[in-house]
Protein backbone atom coordinates (compact mmCIF):
# COMPACT_ATOMS: atom_id res chain seq x y z
CA UNK A 1 0.00 0.00 0.00
CA UNK A 2 1.46 3.35 -0.78
CA UNK A 3 1.81 5.80 1.57
CA UNK A 4 0.38 9.35 1.67
CA UNK A 5 2.23 11.54 -1.01
CA UNK A 6 4.24 14.25 1.02
CA UNK A 7 4.41 17.67 -1.23
CA UNK A 8 5.38 20.93 -0.31
CA UNK A 9 4.54 23.91 -1.02
CA UNK A 10 4.85 25.92 -4.35
CA UNK A 11 6.40 28.83 -2.78
CA UNK A 12 9.88 26.54 -1.68
CA UNK A 13 10.23 25.39 -4.64
CA UNK A 14 10.79 28.88 -6.31
CA UNK A 15 13.26 30.13 -3.71
CA UNK A 16 15.88 29.28 -5.72
CA UNK A 17 14.84 32.01 -8.27
CA UNK A 18 17.15 34.93 -8.19
CA UNK A 19 15.83 37.59 -5.72
CA UNK A 20 17.27 40.33 -3.86
CA UNK A 21 18.32 39.36 -0.14
CA UNK A 22 16.52 41.37 2.83
CA UNK A 23 19.23 42.92 4.61
CA UNK A 24 19.68 41.58 7.47
CA UNK A 25 19.31 45.53 9.36
CA UNK A 26 15.59 45.59 7.96
CA UNK A 27 14.70 41.72 8.40
CA UNK A 28 13.07 42.76 11.78
CA UNK A 29 9.83 45.20 12.65
CA UNK A 30 10.95 48.61 12.61
CA UNK A 31 8.94 48.73 16.23
CA UNK A 32 11.90 46.52 17.98
CA UNK A 33 14.43 48.59 19.80
CA UNK A 34 17.19 47.32 21.61
CA UNK A 35 19.79 49.56 23.80
CA UNK A 36 22.91 49.25 21.83
CA UNK A 37 25.68 46.55 22.99
CA UNK A 38 28.90 47.20 25.16
CA UNK A 39 31.48 47.95 23.02
CA UNK A 40 34.18 45.38 23.08
CA UNK A 41 35.86 45.98 19.69
CA UNK A 42 34.03 42.88 18.45
CA UNK A 43 33.04 43.18 14.68
CA UNK A 44 29.67 41.14 14.14
CA UNK A 45 28.55 40.50 10.29
CA UNK A 46 25.96 38.74 8.83
CA UNK A 47 28.36 37.22 6.44
CA UNK A 48 29.94 35.71 9.62
CA UNK A 49 26.93 34.09 10.90
CA UNK A 50 26.15 32.68 7.49
CA UNK A 51 29.39 30.80 6.85
CA UNK A 52 28.81 27.98 8.95
CA UNK A 53 26.11 25.76 10.49
CA UNK A 54 26.42 26.19 14.40
CA UNK A 55 25.78 23.37 16.47
CA UNK A 56 25.20 23.59 20.31
CA UNK A 57 27.91 22.16 22.60
CA UNK A 58 26.91 23.61 25.90
CA UNK A 59 24.39 25.84 27.75
CA UNK A 60 24.46 27.32 31.24
CA UNK A 61 22.30 29.47 32.71
CA UNK A 62 22.83 32.39 35.35
CA UNK A 63 24.00 31.15 37.87
CA UNK A 64 26.59 29.00 35.62
CA UNK A 65 24.37 25.58 35.94
CA UNK A 66 23.80 23.52 32.79
CA UNK A 67 20.56 23.74 31.18
CA UNK A 68 19.96 20.24 30.16
CA UNK A 69 16.83 20.76 28.36
CA UNK A 70 18.44 22.04 25.44
CA UNK A 71 20.58 18.54 25.01
CA UNK A 72 17.46 16.11 23.94
CA UNK A 73 19.24 14.34 21.58
CA UNK A 74 23.25 13.27 22.04
CA UNK A 75 23.32 12.92 18.06
CA UNK A 76 21.52 15.49 17.09
CA UNK A 77 21.98 19.07 18.51
CA UNK A 78 20.72 21.74 18.19
CA UNK A 79 21.40 23.89 15.18
CA UNK A 80 21.62 27.18 14.43
CA UNK A 81 21.62 29.10 10.62
CA UNK A 82 21.75 32.23 9.31
CA UNK A 83 21.13 33.14 5.14
CA UNK A 84 19.49 36.30 3.66
CA UNK A 85 18.00 37.86 6.74
CA UNK A 86 16.73 35.46 8.43
CA UNK A 87 17.73 32.77 11.41
CA UNK A 88 16.64 28.94 11.09
CA UNK A 89 16.89 26.48 13.83
CA UNK A 90 16.76 22.63 13.99
CA UNK A 91 17.56 19.53 16.00
CA UNK A 92 14.87 19.61 18.39
CA UNK A 93 11.30 17.89 17.43
CA UNK A 94 10.47 21.04 14.86
CA UNK A 95 12.16 23.93 13.14
CA UNK A 96 11.92 27.57 13.78
CA UNK A 97 12.37 30.28 11.26
CA UNK A 98 12.29 34.14 11.57
CA UNK A 99 13.87 37.68 10.97
CA UNK A 100 16.95 38.89 12.33
CA UNK A 101 19.08 41.87 12.35
CA UNK A 102 22.52 42.86 14.03
CA UNK A 103 23.29 45.71 16.11
CA UNK A 104 26.53 46.10 16.45
CA UNK A 105 27.24 43.03 18.96
CA UNK A 106 23.05 42.64 19.45
CA UNK A 107 21.03 40.06 17.69
CA UNK A 108 17.46 40.56 17.29
CA UNK A 109 15.26 37.56 16.46
CA UNK A 110 12.29 38.75 15.09
CA UNK A 111 8.30 36.21 15.95
CA UNK A 112 9.70 32.31 14.96
CA UNK A 113 7.41 30.72 13.58
CA UNK A 114 7.38 26.95 13.66
CA UNK A 115 6.64 23.42 12.22
CA UNK A 116 3.33 21.65 14.23
CA UNK A 117 5.23 18.20 14.84
CA UNK A 118 4.40 16.17 17.85
CA UNK A 119 7.43 14.44 19.13
CA UNK A 120 8.51 13.05 22.69
CA UNK A 121 8.27 15.59 24.92
CA UNK A 122 12.31 15.74 25.88
CA UNK A 123 12.07 17.22 21.54
CA UNK A 124 8.72 19.33 22.30
CA UNK A 125 10.55 20.89 25.53
CA UNK A 126 13.93 21.84 23.76
CA UNK A 127 11.72 23.65 21.16
CA UNK A 128 10.11 25.51 23.92
CA UNK A 129 13.31 26.49 25.79
CA UNK A 130 15.12 27.48 22.78
CA UNK A 131 12.43 29.84 21.45
CA UNK A 132 12.25 31.08 24.83
CA UNK A 133 15.69 31.95 24.78
CA UNK A 134 15.83 33.74 21.51
CA UNK A 135 12.50 35.58 22.30
CA UNK A 136 14.89 38.55 23.23
CA UNK A 137 17.94 40.16 22.12
CA UNK A 138 21.22 37.84 23.11
CA UNK A 139 25.07 39.37 23.03
CA UNK A 140 27.51 38.03 21.06
CA UNK A 141 30.03 37.52 22.87
CA UNK A 142 32.61 35.78 20.52
CA UNK A 143 32.44 34.62 17.10
CA UNK A 144 35.15 33.13 14.78
CA UNK A 145 35.11 30.25 12.25
CA UNK A 146 35.33 27.93 15.04
CA UNK A 147 32.71 29.40 18.05
CA UNK A 148 29.84 31.13 18.02
CA UNK A 149 29.01 32.94 21.88
CA UNK A 150 25.57 34.02 23.02
CA UNK A 151 24.73 35.48 25.84
CA UNK A 152 20.69 35.59 26.33
CA UNK A 153 18.69 38.51 27.92
CA UNK A 154 18.11 36.01 31.08
CA UNK A 155 21.74 35.58 31.34
CA UNK A 156 21.98 32.04 30.11
CA UNK A 157 25.55 31.37 28.20
CA UNK A 158 25.08 28.90 25.31
CA UNK A 159 28.08 28.34 22.99
CA UNK A 160 27.94 27.04 19.60
CA UNK A 161 30.76 24.98 17.58
CA UNK A 162 30.96 26.34 13.60
CA UNK A 163 30.72 24.05 10.92
CA UNK A 164 31.56 25.08 7.43
CA UNK A 165 28.71 25.52 5.09
CA UNK A 166 28.87 24.18 1.50
CA UNK A 167 28.93 27.47 0.32
CA UNK A 168 31.81 28.20 2.16
CA UNK A 169 33.16 24.92 1.68
CA UNK A 170 33.24 24.72 -2.42
CA UNK A 171 33.70 28.89 -2.60
CA UNK A 172 30.54 29.87 -4.29
CA UNK A 173 27.02 29.90 -4.40
CA UNK A 174 26.34 26.70 -6.26
CA UNK A 175 23.63 25.89 -8.95
CA UNK A 176 20.33 25.00 -7.50
CA UNK A 177 19.37 21.30 -9.15
CA UNK A 178 16.29 19.04 -8.61
CA UNK A 179 16.07 15.04 -8.98
CA UNK A 180 13.98 12.55 -8.66
CA UNK A 181 15.46 9.51 -6.91
CA UNK A 182 13.69 6.00 -7.32
CA UNK A 183 13.04 4.02 -4.09
CA UNK A 184 15.56 1.71 -4.64
CA UNK A 185 19.42 1.43 -5.62
CA UNK A 186 20.82 -0.65 -8.15
CA UNK A 187 23.89 -2.39 -8.56
CA UNK A 188 26.85 -0.95 -10.46
CA UNK A 189 30.43 -1.22 -10.68
CA UNK A 190 32.34 1.83 -11.63
CA UNK A 191 36.24 1.87 -10.94
CA UNK A 192 37.10 1.42 -7.23
CA UNK A 193 32.95 1.03 -7.02
CA UNK A 194 33.21 -3.01 -7.17
CA UNK A 195 29.45 -4.94 -6.50
CA UNK A 196 28.37 -1.42 -4.90
CA UNK A 197 24.81 -0.17 -4.99
CA UNK A 198 24.12 2.98 -6.48
CA UNK A 199 21.28 5.62 -6.29
CA UNK A 200 18.77 5.66 -9.37
CA UNK A 201 18.23 9.29 -10.11
CA UNK A 202 16.57 11.62 -12.73
CA UNK A 203 16.06 15.46 -13.02
CA UNK A 204 13.34 16.90 -12.60
CA UNK A 205 11.97 20.69 -14.40
CA UNK A 206 9.35 23.15 -12.43
CA UNK A 207 7.52 26.01 -15.35
CA UNK A 208 7.53 29.21 -14.11
CA UNK A 209 4.58 28.64 -12.12
CA UNK A 210 6.19 26.20 -9.89
CA UNK A 211 4.43 23.51 -11.90
CA UNK A 212 6.28 20.13 -11.96
CA UNK A 213 6.98 19.06 -15.74
CA UNK A 214 6.35 15.24 -16.80
CA UNK A 215 9.51 13.52 -16.73
CA UNK A 216 11.51 13.66 -20.15
CA UNK A 217 14.35 11.18 -18.92
CA UNK A 218 14.49 7.65 -17.42
CA UNK A 219 16.58 6.76 -14.43
CA UNK A 220 20.09 6.43 -14.83
CA UNK A 221 22.87 5.72 -11.86
CA UNK A 222 24.36 8.33 -10.02
CA UNK A 223 27.89 7.01 -8.97
CA UNK A 224 28.30 9.31 -5.67
CA UNK A 225 26.53 10.35 -2.81
CA UNK A 226 24.75 13.42 -1.90
CA UNK A 227 25.87 14.88 0.93
CA UNK A 228 23.45 15.33 3.94
CA UNK A 229 20.94 13.04 1.94
CA UNK A 230 20.04 9.30 3.58
CA UNK A 231 17.95 7.30 1.07
CA UNK A 232 15.19 4.89 2.62
CA UNK A 233 14.74 1.70 0.54
CA UNK A 234 11.22 2.16 -0.46
CA UNK A 235 10.83 5.78 -0.56
CA UNK A 236 10.59 7.55 -3.66
CA UNK A 237 12.04 11.62 -3.69
CA UNK A 238 11.99 14.75 -4.98
CA UNK A 239 15.07 16.93 -4.15
CA UNK A 240 16.08 20.30 -4.56
CA UNK A 241 20.59 20.17 -4.68
CA UNK A 242 22.68 22.12 -4.61
CA UNK A 243 25.86 21.48 -7.35
CA UNK A 244 29.39 22.56 -6.83
CA UNK A 245 32.35 22.39 -9.06
CA UNK A 246 34.96 20.60 -7.28
CA UNK A 247 38.66 21.98 -7.65
CA UNK A 248 40.71 19.64 -7.43
CA UNK A 249 39.00 16.31 -7.65
CA UNK A 250 40.96 13.06 -7.02
CA UNK A 251 41.57 10.81 -10.37
CA UNK A 252 38.85 8.35 -9.47
CA UNK A 253 36.29 11.22 -8.65
CA UNK A 254 33.72 13.38 -9.41
CA UNK A 255 34.35 17.41 -10.63
CA UNK A 256 31.04 18.03 -9.50
CA UNK A 257 29.67 17.54 -5.69
CA UNK A 258 25.73 17.61 -4.53
CA UNK A 259 24.42 18.64 -1.18
CA UNK A 260 20.72 18.03 -0.31
CA UNK A 261 18.87 21.69 0.13
CA UNK A 262 15.49 20.75 0.33
CA UNK A 263 12.95 17.48 0.29
CA UNK A 264 10.39 18.36 -1.97
CA UNK A 265 8.35 15.24 -2.11
CA UNK A 266 8.28 11.82 -0.26
CA UNK A 267 6.22 8.95 -0.95
CA UNK A 268 6.48 5.40 0.09
CA UNK A 269 5.67 3.26 -2.33
CA UNK A 270 6.92 -0.16 -0.80
CA UNK A 271 9.81 -2.65 -2.31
Amino acid sequence: MKAALLTLPLALLTACAPSTPTPASQAVDSQTSVSPAESTGLTVDASQLGANHWLLTSATDAGNQPIDVLFPNEDVPLQLDFAEGRIHISGGCNQHNGSYRLEQQTLVIGPLAATERACEPALMAADQAIAAQFSKPLQVKAIDSGQLLLVSADGATLSWRGEPTAQTRFGGPGETVFWEVAPQRKPCSHGVMANAQCLQVRPVHYSAEGIKQPASADFSLFYGEIEGYQHQPGTRNILRLKRYPVANPPADGSSLAYVLDLVVESENVGP
